[in-house]
């Protein structure tokens, strides 16, 4: 549905073809200071309403298991937050002033259509999916937001499928307008029964990337130790935090590399590797995070606020490790045709109940 000058409107009945919601977009920016408000309107059938009221409910939502195994009163879910509000009979105190949207839709639907306003909370997550596997039916764990509308005497009334309209939003965030400074770290290490030691530095060439665009990691070695360096490893790895009733950590490696670069004693060794981390060379990898995706549409890895590179060094023949780490961001840039929803970004979401995101990039070195 559009209007003659073009806008784009989302639109979707209940299965009885009673009740139809209308949204200007299905992705509501978090801007950290404020996210963008969900404002749309219902259009109700007066013949099917009689003296019910008309009901519309906001739930984001943390699905840990599979929807099969949801059985004798035992449900793998967990609602992190939910919003009702009354579109009909309004409420004085929910009246909220109209979006030139709905302005344009109350004047096209008529008298039978009601706006609904939602506010999203800036703690919560943004939309997450985490990857099935093969054998997986039914909805994919992660964070949902769900729009909800209905017609019942009270909020509490049990409400079939039929008779209500549910539809699929998303809480996002795009790439900071000010990416922070170019990250680099050095660190250097010093062996048992030697007083030689190695000087490993790593850089970016920038602090933020976009999904499927090159990472470059610079690597600088001094080696004054009797080591000699044999082999570069390199990976990037995903991190998710899962926080429900406890903090649980998952890692997975999505890019990975690896070259027979040697750096001899009493000698420097200075190299650029590049990795590109995309999904369609993990698709096969179950429980993986990725962004939020709406139905029949594909998606991406997540993106994490917190990103970060460790460099890894590992002499023979004691395997020890040195170790640093980079701060980087993996976003998604603004889009062109919203040239006010750019947030700012560079923390982890947060909230006691959340999934969040962060990946780690690193490189070992064996001697």
């Amino acid at each position: 549905m559009g209007d003659k000058a073009g806008t784009r409107v989302f639109k979707k009945s209940s299965p009885n073809c009673k009740l139809t919601v209308y949204l200007g977009k299905r992705d509501f920016v978090d801007h950290l200071d404020h996210v963008d408000p969900v404002d749309g309107v219902l259009l109700v059938d007066p013949e099917y309403l009689k003296d019910r009221k008309v009901f519309v409910t906001l739930t984001c939502a943390f699905r840990y298991g599979r929807e099969d195994l949801d059985v004798l009163g035992l449900s793998f879910r967990k609602d992190l937050y939910m919003s009702t509000f009354q579109a009909f009979p309004p409420l004085p105190e929910e009246r909220k002033p109209l979006s030139r949207l709905q302005e344009r839709l109350l004047k096209k639907l008529g008298q039978h259509a009601h706006p609904f306003n939602f506010t999203i909370p800036q703690n919560l997550p943004c939309s997450v999916t985490l990857q099935p596997g093969p054998e997986d039916t039914g909805k994919a764990c992660g964070v949902d937001f769900e729009i909800r509308a209905f017609c019942a005497k009270s909020v509490e009334e049990k409400i079939h499928k039929r008779n209500s309209v549910r539809l699929v939003i998303r809480k996002v965030q795009y790439a900071p307008e000010k990416p922070g400074p170019q990250p680099m770290v050095e660190t250097t290490r010093s062996f048992l029964m030697s007083d030689r030691s190695l000087h490993l530095e790593a850089s970016l060439d920038k602090e933020l990337y976009y999904h499927g665009e090159p990472i470059s990691v610079n690597v600088h070695v001094t080696n004054n130790s009797t080591k000699t360096v044999k082999r570069v490893k390199i990976s990037v790895r995903q991190y998710a935090d899962i926080c429900l009733f406890s903090t649980a950590q998952y890692k997975c490696p999505v890019a990975q590399a690896e070259a027979d670069d040697q750096v001899s004693p009493s000698s420097t060794f200075c190299k650029v590797y590049t990795l590109t981390p995309t999904l369609n060379n993990n698709r096969e990898k179950r429980g993986l995070a990725l962004d939020g995706k709406l139905k029949h549409e594909d998606t991406n890895l997540a993106s994490s606020t917190i990103h970060d590179i460790r460099t890894v060094i590992s002499p023979m023949p004691f395997y020890s490790d040195v170790s640093v780490e980079l701060p980087f961001v993996l976003m998604h840039p603004k889009p062109s045709e919203q040239p006010n929803s750019r947030p700012q970004s560079g923390t982890h979401t947060t909230l006691a109940t959340r999934l969040s995101l962060a990946s780690l990039k690193s490189l070992s070195i064996v001697l």
